[in-house]
């Protein structure tokens, strides 16, 4: 009887062990097949292609064509841009200190740094690099271009650049370029600081202590922490900053991976700064990855008051992998859970529909866990604020504007008209100058163009090729007018939010992203509203139910 047994238990493993075994070779059948016809038909088109083929680009549009179908996260990088991506993880590297946008071959100067080689040389945002060196930027068909301003530090770069219609000769001396992700830091009243945090790179955790410390030192006795608009970046960066508020052997962060090695949990392993400072973190639809572990972690320990809008939802894991040649991906490589047990991961990449609509997982309800010490938190969907911030619902066209030209260019024409402004925790604007933004994107339909209005260039457009316009063109602009007149009313519906995102353009222009900061820590409802619950002791341990 026991033998049949042994017999049986045997019999069941080696079927499964062949069962998998064949899973295997299945498997990399499959792969080895692909790339073999891939590797066939690369051979055949570039040797045989009437026109000639740029096997590099061709092959780069192929990988991102194949990556683009899993998730945004998943990403080729060639030599080029593992150097881009060495910079965004370190914040430190050899350059002018500029951010730039290539668009339509142009290269523009979105950002001056401060104290940076850029702003010594009198580099101004909305300069529009004409040549770099004796390079033409109209001859670059992509954003590649950009990493010819940077390299070793007291080298020089000879720029043509274009200011309001004149040209400039600018020679400007790269220096060593350190990217800040603690930007500005303050005390708001006698005993609640300000830390204002932008990026999890390899400088953040030693950035935030610096913040924590020297606040500290000012009497600091409540701190808001605010990492709206931080998309993240590195996991173990976010361990090291709840950490500092935490005790040691706490998990922060549990990842689960299809490879058993790069499954993981991150416990905290330091002696925190400060277990009894009441904290206010603040996120909003922005907020994503990093931030959200160090938010999800302190409101599952019931550490802090979450206070803003639900976060991004981003609980997918990425990890560099090398490849041939100096080339990298990018890829995802798991998902992470807070200590609670929860993935607060919105978007189903996996399962898109037909027309390649992305699901959302909290569509199909999102579960309850709880905290540390009961409170209900919930999974999917990023982080739910225990203190929510109401505020209009931002519209469909709101939301393309948000995605234009319209406020960078309306900062500079400000600017070149406007020689000084008060100081950012005293600067303000009002329904005039939202009127005269108003006016401006009125003026400026290619720096805010809706799908609604392209559609119909097209619809006319095509009637032209066909011989169909006849009596349209009259009519068609009587609809884009139409169009722009309802386009304005669902601008007004947002009038707060455009005048938030007007004022930081042109604070920035005057005094870099650190006077954004001051202004928001002056004016911001949502500071105003954390600094209101840290001084009321009752409020804050209600939330918390303490």
């Amino acid at each position: 009887m026991k033998i049949n047994i042994k017999k049986k238990i045997v019999g069941l493993f080696i079927i499964i062990s062949i069962g998998i075994s064949a899973s295997f070779q299945s498997d990399f059948f499959e792969v080895a097949k692909q790339i073999d016809i891939y590797t066939t038909l690369f051979k055949e088109l570039n040797m045989y292609y009437v026109d000639e083929i740029n096997p590099g680009k061709v092959s780069s549009k192929a990988i991102n064509h194949m990556l683009r179908n899993l998730d945004p996260y998943t990403q080729f990088y060639d030599e080029q841009g593992v150097e881009q991506a060495r910079i965004s993880s370190t914040g430190e590297y050899g350059g002018i200190g500029t951010l730039t946008r290539f668009k339509n071959k142009t290269l523009t100067i979105r950002e001056v740094l401060k104290n940076s080689a850029a702003e010594v040389a009198g580099l101004k945002p909305g300069d529009k690099i004409l040549k770099i060196d004796d390079i033409l930027v109209k001859d670059y068909e992509d954003s590649g271009v950009s990493a010819l301003l940077n390299g070793l530090p007291q080298t020089k770069v000879n720029l043509i650049i274009e200011r309001q219609n004149n040209e400039l000769d600018i020679v400007v001396t790269r220096k060593k370029v350190d990217v800040n992700s603690v930007p500005y830091y303050t005390m708001l009243d006698e005993e609640v600081g300000y830390i204002s945090f932008t990026r999890f790179n390899e400088k953040a955790g030693s950035e935030v202590k610096k913040a924590i410390l020297a606040l500290k030192e000012d009497g600091m006795k409540k701190v808001i922490i605010d990492v709206r608009s931080n998309p993240g970046g590195l996991l173990i960066e976010a361990v090291k900053i709840s950490n500092y508020f935490l005790p040691k052997n706490k998990v922060i962060v549990t990842t689960k991976a299809k490879i058993k090695k790069w499954s993981d949990t991150y416990k905290t392993t330091q002696t925190p700064l400060d277990l009894e400072i009441p904290i206010a973190i603040l996120i909003n639809n922005r907020s994503a990855s990093a931030s959200e572990i160090l938010a999800g972690s302190l409101q599952d320990y019931d550490r802090g008051v979450i206070i803003g809008e639900r976060s991004f939802g981003k609980g997918l894991v990425q990890r560099y992998r090398p490849l041939s040649y100096g080339t990298q991906m990018k890829l995802t490589i798991s998902k992470y859970y807070t200590p609670s047990g929860r993935c607060i991961q919105e978007l189903d990449y996996t399962n898109r529909d037909d027309k390649g609509n992305i699901p959302k997982f909290s569509d199909a309800g999102r579960e309850k866990y709880t905290t540390e010490k009961g409170r209900v938190v919930f999974g999917s969907g990023g982080i739910q604020p225990d203190v929510d911030i109401e505020k209009p619902e931002t519209t469909k066209t709101t939301e393309t504007l948000f995605t234009s030209d319209a406020f960078f260019n309306f900062a500079t024409q400000y600017f070149y008209a406007n020689e000084t402004i008060a100081d950012p925790d005293k600067f303000k604007l009002g329904s005039s100058d939202f009127n005269d933004f108003i006016t401006f994107v009125s003026n400026n339909h290619p720096d805010f163009e809706t799908k609604t209005e392209a559609y119909f260039k097209d619809a006319l457009k095509n009637a032209k090729t066909e011989n169909l316009d006849g009596k349209l063109t009259k009519n068609y602009e009587n609809l884009l007018n139409d169009i722009q007149e309802e386009k304005i009313n669902e601008l007004r519906k947002n009038k707060e939010e455009i005048l938030q995102k007007i004022t930081s353009e042109i604070v920035k222009r005057y005094y870099y992203s650190e006077g954004v900061y001051k202004q928001k820590a002056a004016f911001d409802t949502t500071i105003l509203k954390a600094q209101e619950v840290l001084n009321n002791s009752a409020e804050y341990a209600k939330i918390l139910e303490l």
